[in-house]
């Protein structure tokens, strides 16, 4: 079993270092204005999934795309040399649409907010389908003549029968 906070060590590595070879190393025209946002590794320390934003279009991230696997080998090595583990860990990139995904839940929040205003202006202009009152109430009058009633049918206290 391999320890949690082993593995988290070791991914916070994996992020670190493939920023920085991309900031430094890789010279290639095709990557774009790139942002390496987390990687995960498993916990054999095999695989490792790297999560990157790229501004732009899709174009843009196809491009990249396309540089970050001619570049896979070269970060590969640098990162099994970096961690000193028995075994490199594959790479995988995977684009991280977070954006998208945010841009999306705030457009849901702001149809939801427009059904919610308009569910409340119509309950303003409301009126009730029956009466006002739906329960059935009895009458001053014969509430008191129950209770009286009631009252009757109970021993007191002090009564004897």
């Amino acid at each position: 079993m391999t320890d949690q906070a082993k593995v988290r060590r070791h991914a916070e590595r994996i992020r670190e270092l493939v920023a920085s070879v991309v900031r430094s190393q890789i010279k290639d025209p095709r990557l774009g204005m790139i942002t390496i946002t987390d990687a995960r590794i498993t916990a054999d320390l095999r695989d490792a999934t790297v999560f990157y934003t790229v501004l732009g279009d899709a174009a843009a991230q196809a491009s990249t795309a396309a540089a970050l696997e001619s570049a896979k080998g070269m970060l590969r090595s640098t990162v099994g040399k970096a961690l000193g583990l028995r075994h490199s860990p594959t790479l995988t990139f995977v684009l991280d649409d977070v954006q998208d995904q945010v841009k999306h839940i705030d457009d849901l929040l702001a149809a939801a907010r427009t059904a919610d205003a308009e569910v409340q202006r119509l309950a303003a202009k409301a009126s009730y389908a029956g009466e006002a009152q739906p329960y059935r109430v009895e009458d001053d009058e014969d509430a008191s003549a129950d209770n009286e009633d009631e009252d009757d049918d109970e021993p007191r206290a002090g009564d004897r029968r």
